[in-house]
């Protein structure tokens, strides 16, 4: 079956590629999260678990964003703040604070969030190109902007948005 590619009334950012678009159509179901005020949202096929936030065991000389490690079942898993990452300041753990497991490559790892809301099938029609953004988000990490009714979802592309953290070469060496 030949795939089309139709062009968009909004223009894709400049380094949107081709396979993005092409993944775009194949991903629909996200798990929503939320960090500080705004909703995200990861390919659901990623996810392997969802868990309570525990302290993870710390590592000298860390990133600020890589909390540390945890025992997952034998599997020693990096936890990353992705609230750190993003470069929101005041961050606080409390009962709704939770870590996403993530399967990233042939690796596993813990993304802690504010929160999780629930699982979402976006329909081709709900996904939005990401505009052109200045600043320090990369746009290459986001996959699209996710309408439901009044909630916009940013749709990340988790691999590509943990690449250049402390387990990047860890993940990306498997």
């Amino acid at each position: 079956m030949a795939s089309t590619h139709t062009p968009t009334a909004a223009p894709l950012a400049a380094s949107a590629s081709q396979a993005t678009q092409a993944q775009l159509t194949d991903i629909r179901e996200f798990l929503a999260f939320k960090i500080g005020n705004e909703e995200y949202g990861v390919d659901i096929l990623r996810v392997q678990e969802i868990r309570s936030y525990e302290k993870p065991t710390t590592i000298a000389n860390a990133t600020g964003e890589l909390k540390g490690v945890v025992n997952l079942r034998g599997v020693i898993v990096p936890i990353i703040d992705l609230r750190v990452k993003l470069g929101l300041t005041d961050v606080q753990y409390d009962h709704l604070t939770v870590v996403i497991v993530l399967n990233i490559g042939h690796r596993v790892v813990g993304a802690v969030v504010d929160g999780v809301s629930d699982v979402l099938t976006l329909e081709r029609e709900q996904l939005r190109p990401v505009p052109a953004l200045r600043g320090g988000f990369d746009p290459e990490h986001l996959l699209a902007i996710g309408s439901v009714g009044d909630r916009m979802l940013i749709l990340l592309d988790i691999e590509k948005f943990l690449a250049n953290t402390a387990v990047a070469e860890v993940t990306s060496a498997h």
